[in-house]
Protein backbone atom coordinates (compact mmCIF):
# COMPACT_ATOMS: atom_id res chain seq x y z
CA UNK A 1 0.00 0.00 0.00
CA UNK A 2 1.22 3.59 -0.81
CA UNK A 3 1.97 5.98 1.75
CA UNK A 4 -0.39 8.23 -0.24
CA UNK A 5 -3.08 5.31 0.34
CA UNK A 6 -2.21 4.81 4.03
CA UNK A 7 -2.38 8.85 4.87
CA UNK A 8 -5.81 8.76 3.40
CA UNK A 9 -6.77 5.79 5.06
CA UNK A 10 -5.42 7.35 8.52
CA UNK A 11 -7.14 10.53 7.56
CA UNK A 12 -10.44 8.08 7.25
CA UNK A 13 -9.88 6.63 10.40
CA UNK A 14 -9.43 10.01 12.51
CA UNK A 15 -12.27 11.20 10.57
CA UNK A 16 -14.26 8.76 12.02
CA UNK A 17 -13.30 8.98 15.54
CA UNK A 18 -14.22 12.54 15.49
CA UNK A 19 -17.33 12.03 13.97
CA UNK A 20 -18.15 9.04 16.42
CA UNK A 21 -16.86 11.62 19.23
CA UNK A 22 -19.37 14.31 18.35
CA UNK A 23 -22.29 11.78 18.44
CA UNK A 24 -20.96 10.81 21.94
CA UNK A 25 -20.74 13.86 22.62
CA UNK A 26 -24.22 14.92 21.61
CA UNK A 27 -27.27 14.75 24.34
CA UNK A 28 -31.19 14.39 24.31
CA UNK A 29 -33.06 16.14 27.49
CA UNK A 30 -36.27 14.65 27.44
CA UNK A 31 -38.58 16.70 29.04
CA UNK A 32 -42.08 16.59 29.87
CA UNK A 33 -44.97 19.66 29.86
CA UNK A 34 -48.32 20.07 29.46
CA UNK A 35 -49.59 19.09 25.87
CA UNK A 36 -51.22 21.70 23.64
CA UNK A 37 -50.77 25.57 23.74
CA UNK A 38 -48.47 25.49 26.76
CA UNK A 39 -46.02 23.18 24.93
CA UNK A 40 -46.37 25.10 21.47
CA UNK A 41 -45.51 28.19 23.48
CA UNK A 42 -42.78 27.23 26.03
CA UNK A 43 -41.09 25.39 22.57
CA UNK A 44 -41.11 28.43 20.99
CA UNK A 45 -40.26 31.26 23.91
CA UNK A 46 -37.36 28.60 26.01
CA UNK A 47 -36.63 25.97 23.56
CA UNK A 48 -35.59 26.65 20.50
CA UNK A 49 -33.36 29.24 21.55
CA UNK A 50 -31.85 26.93 24.60
CA UNK A 51 -30.59 24.55 21.38
CA UNK A 52 -29.93 27.45 19.23
CA UNK A 53 -26.88 28.31 21.93
CA UNK A 54 -26.07 24.44 23.09
CA UNK A 55 -26.25 22.96 19.30
CA UNK A 56 -24.66 19.92 20.89
CA UNK A 57 -28.38 19.30 23.36
CA UNK A 58 -31.42 18.70 22.03
CA UNK A 59 -34.57 19.16 23.54
CA UNK A 60 -37.66 16.78 22.73
CA UNK A 61 -41.35 17.43 24.77
CA UNK A 62 -43.31 15.35 26.02
CA UNK A 63 -46.38 16.79 26.02
CA UNK A 64 -49.06 15.53 28.81
CA UNK A 65 -52.95 16.19 29.83
CA UNK A 66 -51.99 17.19 33.31
CA UNK A 67 -49.44 17.03 36.23
CA UNK A 68 -51.22 14.07 37.71
CA UNK A 69 -50.34 12.14 34.54
CA UNK A 70 -47.09 12.97 34.45
CA UNK A 71 -46.37 11.72 37.82
CA UNK A 72 -47.89 8.62 37.11
CA UNK A 73 -45.51 7.96 33.77
CA UNK A 74 -42.80 9.41 35.80
CA UNK A 75 -43.30 6.28 38.31
CA UNK A 76 -44.02 3.82 36.13
CA UNK A 77 -40.53 5.07 34.96
CA UNK A 78 -38.68 4.98 38.14
CA UNK A 79 -36.95 2.38 38.34
CA UNK A 80 -35.25 3.61 34.29
CA UNK A 81 -35.98 7.00 33.99
CA UNK A 82 -36.81 8.10 30.33
CA UNK A 83 -37.76 11.28 31.23
CA UNK A 84 -34.81 14.17 32.19
CA UNK A 85 -37.08 16.90 33.81
CA UNK A 86 -40.73 17.82 34.54
CA UNK A 87 -43.04 21.13 34.40
CA UNK A 88 -45.97 20.26 36.91
CA UNK A 89 -48.27 21.57 39.29
CA UNK A 90 -46.44 22.50 42.86
CA UNK A 91 -48.97 20.21 44.74
CA UNK A 92 -48.25 16.97 42.56
CA UNK A 93 -44.42 17.89 42.73
CA UNK A 94 -44.65 17.53 46.24
CA UNK A 95 -45.67 13.96 45.79
CA UNK A 96 -42.52 13.61 43.43
CA UNK A 97 -40.37 14.70 45.79
CA UNK A 98 -41.27 12.31 48.81
CA UNK A 99 -41.39 9.29 46.05
CA UNK A 100 -38.14 10.34 45.57
CA UNK A 101 -38.39 11.45 42.08
CA UNK A 102 -36.96 14.30 42.35
CA UNK A 103 -33.15 15.41 42.61
CA UNK A 104 -32.59 18.34 45.46
CA UNK A 105 -32.24 21.16 43.62
CA UNK A 106 -29.78 23.30 44.62
CA UNK A 107 -26.79 25.59 42.88
CA UNK A 108 -25.35 23.07 41.51
CA UNK A 109 -28.64 23.05 39.40
CA UNK A 110 -28.92 26.45 38.67
CA UNK A 111 -27.47 29.47 39.67
CA UNK A 112 -30.98 31.66 39.64
CA UNK A 113 -32.48 30.63 42.89
CA UNK A 114 -31.40 33.90 44.85
CA UNK A 115 -33.32 35.31 43.04
CA UNK A 116 -36.66 33.39 42.89
CA UNK A 117 -39.56 35.44 44.39
CA UNK A 118 -39.94 33.66 47.65
CA UNK A 119 -43.27 31.82 46.29
CA UNK A 120 -41.23 29.91 43.96
CA UNK A 121 -39.32 27.52 46.53
CA UNK A 122 -41.09 25.67 48.88
CA UNK A 123 -39.67 23.90 51.63
CA UNK A 124 -39.62 19.87 51.13
CA UNK A 125 -40.61 20.35 47.11
CA UNK A 126 -37.09 19.22 45.28
CA UNK A 127 -38.60 21.19 42.56
CA UNK A 128 -39.31 25.55 41.72
CA UNK A 129 -41.70 27.23 40.53
CA UNK A 130 -41.22 28.16 36.50
CA UNK A 131 -44.37 29.55 35.78
CA UNK A 132 -46.83 31.82 38.14
CA UNK A 133 -50.42 32.03 36.98
CA UNK A 134 -53.16 33.18 38.43
CA UNK A 135 -57.51 33.06 38.70
CA UNK A 136 -58.92 35.35 36.51
CA UNK A 137 -62.65 36.60 35.87
CA UNK A 138 -63.61 35.89 32.18
CA UNK A 139 -66.40 37.53 30.21
CA UNK A 140 -68.14 37.74 27.11
CA UNK A 141 -67.79 41.45 25.76
CA UNK A 142 -70.80 41.56 23.68
CA UNK A 143 -73.12 40.04 27.27
CA UNK A 144 -70.82 42.37 29.18
CA UNK A 145 -70.72 45.76 28.74
CA UNK A 146 -68.19 47.24 31.44
CA UNK A 147 -65.22 45.18 32.42
CA UNK A 148 -66.15 43.67 35.66
CA UNK A 149 -64.19 45.08 38.80
CA UNK A 150 -65.29 42.26 41.74
CA UNK A 151 -66.10 38.56 41.97
CA UNK A 152 -69.47 39.76 43.16
CA UNK A 153 -70.15 39.87 39.42
CA UNK A 154 -70.84 36.11 39.05
CA UNK A 155 -73.00 36.68 41.60
CA UNK A 156 -75.04 39.52 39.53
CA UNK A 157 -78.80 37.79 38.26
CA UNK A 158 -78.83 39.40 34.93
CA UNK A 159 -76.46 36.43 34.37
CA UNK A 160 -78.52 34.01 35.57
CA UNK A 161 -77.77 30.38 33.70
CA UNK A 162 -74.98 31.88 32.02
CA UNK A 163 -72.41 31.44 34.09
CA UNK A 164 -69.36 28.74 33.44
CA UNK A 165 -67.57 27.76 37.05
CA UNK A 166 -65.18 24.40 36.47
CA UNK A 167 -65.85 22.70 39.81
CA UNK A 168 -64.28 21.20 42.55
CA UNK A 169 -61.85 18.77 42.36
CA UNK A 170 -60.42 21.19 39.71
CA UNK A 171 -58.05 23.52 41.51
CA UNK A 172 -59.69 26.73 39.41
CA UNK A 173 -62.68 25.75 41.79
CA UNK A 174 -60.87 25.29 44.99
CA UNK A 175 -58.98 28.56 43.96
CA UNK A 176 -62.36 30.01 43.66
CA UNK A 177 -63.13 29.04 47.51
CA UNK A 178 -60.33 30.24 49.02
CA UNK A 179 -61.00 33.80 47.43
CA UNK A 180 -64.54 34.06 48.07
CA UNK A 181 -64.20 32.58 51.67
CA UNK A 182 -61.78 35.98 52.21
CA UNK A 183 -64.67 37.83 50.36
CA UNK A 184 -67.24 36.56 52.86
CA UNK A 185 -65.19 36.90 55.88
CA UNK A 186 -63.27 34.00 56.72
CA UNK A 187 -60.26 34.30 58.16
CA UNK A 188 -58.36 30.70 58.00
CA UNK A 189 -59.03 28.72 55.02
CA UNK A 190 -57.30 25.73 56.62
CA UNK A 191 -59.55 25.44 59.29
CA UNK A 192 -62.66 26.35 58.12
CA UNK A 193 -64.44 27.59 54.63
CA UNK A 194 -67.63 27.28 55.60
CA UNK A 195 -68.19 30.91 54.71
CA UNK A 196 -67.11 30.68 51.01
CA UNK A 197 -69.29 27.72 50.89
CA UNK A 198 -72.67 29.50 52.21
CA UNK A 199 -71.53 32.36 49.11
CA UNK A 200 -71.23 29.79 46.43
CA UNK A 201 -74.41 28.22 47.95
CA UNK A 202 -75.85 31.38 46.62
CA UNK A 203 -74.00 31.56 42.99
CA UNK A 204 -75.10 28.05 42.04
CA UNK A 205 -78.55 29.50 40.60
CA UNK A 206 -76.83 31.50 38.23
CA UNK A 207 -74.17 28.54 36.99
CA UNK A 208 -74.79 27.28 34.00
CA UNK A 209 -72.40 23.90 34.16
CA UNK A 210 -69.85 23.33 36.37
CA UNK A 211 -68.13 21.38 33.65
CA UNK A 212 -67.33 23.83 30.82
CA UNK A 213 -66.45 21.77 27.67
CA UNK A 214 -64.14 21.63 25.87
CA UNK A 215 -62.66 23.99 28.73
CA UNK A 216 -63.76 27.32 30.54
CA UNK A 217 -62.47 29.43 27.69
CA UNK A 218 -64.36 28.47 24.52
CA UNK A 219 -68.27 29.08 26.07
CA UNK A 220 -67.72 32.55 26.62
CA UNK A 221 -65.61 33.55 23.65
CA UNK A 222 -68.62 32.22 21.65
CA UNK A 223 -71.39 33.62 24.10
CA UNK A 224 -72.46 30.31 25.35
CA UNK A 225 -71.91 31.67 28.49
CA UNK A 226 -71.53 35.33 29.67
CA UNK A 227 -68.86 35.24 32.82
CA UNK A 228 -67.00 32.43 34.52
CA UNK A 229 -63.20 31.73 35.66
CA UNK A 230 -59.82 30.91 34.62
CA UNK A 231 -56.54 30.95 34.36
CA UNK A 232 -55.33 34.53 32.86
CA UNK A 233 -52.16 32.79 30.40
CA UNK A 234 -54.44 30.95 28.88
CA UNK A 235 -57.21 33.38 28.97
CA UNK A 236 -55.38 36.23 27.33
CA UNK A 237 -53.90 33.81 24.74
CA UNK A 238 -57.56 32.63 24.05
CA UNK A 239 -58.60 36.40 24.46
CA UNK A 240 -56.45 37.67 21.19
CA UNK A 241 -57.38 34.37 19.06
CA UNK A 242 -60.81 35.50 19.87
CA UNK A 243 -60.16 39.26 18.53
CA UNK A 244 -61.26 40.28 22.44
CA UNK A 245 -64.62 38.42 22.63
CA UNK A 246 -63.49 37.03 25.89
CA UNK A 247 -62.45 39.78 28.04
CA UNK A 248 -60.31 38.82 31.45
CA UNK A 249 -60.30 40.70 34.81
CA UNK A 250 -58.05 40.90 37.76
CA UNK A 251 -60.82 42.07 40.56
CA UNK A 252 -60.19 43.93 42.99
CA UNK A 253 -60.58 41.53 45.93
CA UNK A 254 -57.44 39.77 44.70
CA UNK A 255 -56.50 36.23 43.47
CA UNK A 256 -54.49 33.04 44.02
CA UNK A 257 -51.42 32.00 42.57
CA UNK A 258 -50.87 28.52 40.81
CA UNK A 259 -47.46 27.85 40.71
CA UNK A 260 -46.24 25.31 37.90
CA UNK A 261 -42.54 24.07 38.93
CA UNK A 262 -39.57 22.31 37.79
CA UNK A 263 -37.83 19.03 38.28
CA UNK A 264 -35.00 17.14 37.53
CA UNK A 265 -35.63 13.32 37.57
CA UNK A 266 -33.11 11.73 39.68
CA UNK A 267 -31.36 9.47 37.65
CA UNK A 268 -32.54 10.75 33.84
CA UNK A 269 -30.55 9.68 30.96
CA UNK A 270 -29.10 13.14 30.45
CA UNK A 271 -28.92 15.05 33.78
CA UNK A 272 -25.96 17.06 33.07
CA UNK A 273 -27.31 18.57 29.98
CA UNK A 274 -30.74 18.66 31.77
CA UNK A 275 -29.06 20.81 34.23
CA UNK A 276 -28.36 23.12 32.00
CA UNK A 277 -31.57 23.78 30.50
CA UNK A 278 -33.31 24.13 34.36
CA UNK A 279 -30.77 26.75 34.49
CA UNK A 280 -31.71 28.36 31.37
CA UNK A 281 -35.39 27.90 31.75
CA UNK A 282 -34.88 30.37 35.52
CA UNK A 283 -32.83 32.72 34.33
CA UNK A 284 -34.38 36.34 33.50
CA UNK A 285 -34.10 36.37 29.78
CA UNK A 286 -35.75 32.18 29.40
CA UNK A 287 -38.35 33.88 31.65
CA UNK A 288 -39.07 37.16 30.24
CA UNK A 289 -39.18 35.39 26.73
CA UNK A 290 -42.07 32.99 28.10
CA UNK A 291 -44.19 35.59 29.98
CA UNK A 292 -43.81 37.82 26.40
CA UNK A 293 -45.49 34.69 24.20
CA UNK A 294 -48.09 33.24 27.40
CA UNK A 295 -48.43 36.31 29.87
CA UNK A 296 -47.02 33.88 32.73
CA UNK A 297 -45.75 36.26 35.32
CA UNK A 298 -41.91 35.61 36.19
CA UNK A 299 -40.68 33.52 38.39
CA UNK A 300 -37.15 35.53 38.34
CA UNK A 301 -37.82 38.86 39.87
CA UNK A 302 -34.32 39.89 37.51
CA UNK A 303 -36.81 38.98 34.13
CA UNK A 304 -39.81 42.39 34.95
CA UNK A 305 -37.48 44.83 33.62
CA UNK A 306 -36.56 42.90 30.26
CA UNK A 307 -40.48 42.52 30.11
CA UNK A 308 -42.44 44.80 27.77
CA UNK A 309 -44.67 47.09 29.99
CA UNK A 310 -47.47 45.65 27.56
CA UNK A 311 -47.03 42.42 28.45
CA UNK A 312 -45.91 43.08 31.55
CA UNK A 313 -49.66 44.49 32.16
CA UNK A 314 -51.40 41.04 31.42
CA UNK A 315 -49.87 39.29 34.15
CA UNK A 316 -49.88 39.56 37.82
CA UNK A 317 -46.14 41.15 37.92
CA UNK A 318 -47.16 43.92 38.99
CA UNK A 319 -49.84 43.06 41.72
CA UNK A 320 -47.99 40.29 43.50
CA UNK A 321 -49.42 42.23 46.54
CA UNK A 322 -52.71 41.51 45.72
CA UNK A 323 -52.12 37.93 45.72
CA UNK A 324 -53.60 35.68 48.72
CA UNK A 325 -51.20 33.63 49.83
CA UNK A 326 -51.93 29.69 49.56
CA UNK A 327 -50.13 27.28 50.56
CA UNK A 328 -51.06 24.23 48.12
CA UNK A 329 -49.17 21.75 49.84
CA UNK A 330 -51.37 22.28 53.15
CA UNK A 331 -54.53 22.66 50.46
CA UNK A 332 -53.78 19.04 49.62
CA UNK A 333 -54.86 18.10 52.83
CA UNK A 334 -58.15 19.58 52.86
CA UNK A 335 -59.05 19.25 49.33
CA UNK A 336 -61.37 16.30 49.56
CA UNK A 337 -63.47 18.32 52.70
CA UNK A 338 -64.00 21.00 50.33
CA UNK A 339 -65.09 19.01 47.69
CA UNK A 340 -67.81 17.29 49.35
CA UNK A 341 -68.60 20.50 50.88
CA UNK A 342 -69.68 21.55 47.34
CA UNK A 343 -71.19 17.68 46.16
CA UNK A 344 -73.47 18.41 49.29
CA UNK A 345 -74.09 22.36 49.65
CA UNK A 346 -73.44 24.36 46.21
CA UNK A 347 -73.65 21.86 43.00
CA UNK A 348 -77.34 20.64 43.60
CA UNK A 349 -78.90 24.20 43.88
CA UNK A 350 -78.12 24.94 40.28
CA UNK A 351 -80.86 22.29 39.26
Amino acid sequence: MTAMKLAARAGLTVLGFTLAANVAMADTVTLTVYAGIFQEKYTKAVVEPFMKANPDITVELYGTANSAQMLGTLRAQAGSPQIDIAIMDISVAKAATDEGIFAPMDDTVTKHLANLYPQAKVEGVNAVGVTFDNLVLLYNTDKVNQVPTSWNALWDRQYAKQVSIPAVPDIQGTTLTIVTDKMAGGTNYMESVDAGIKRLAELAPNVQTWEPRPDAYQPISSGTAAMGIGWNARAQVYSDLSNGKLGVALPQEGSGFQINVIGLVKGGPASESAKKFIDYALSPEAQAAFTEQMFYAPTNSKAVPLISDQALHRTTAGAMDRMIDINWLEVAKIRDAITEQWRRRVIPLSR
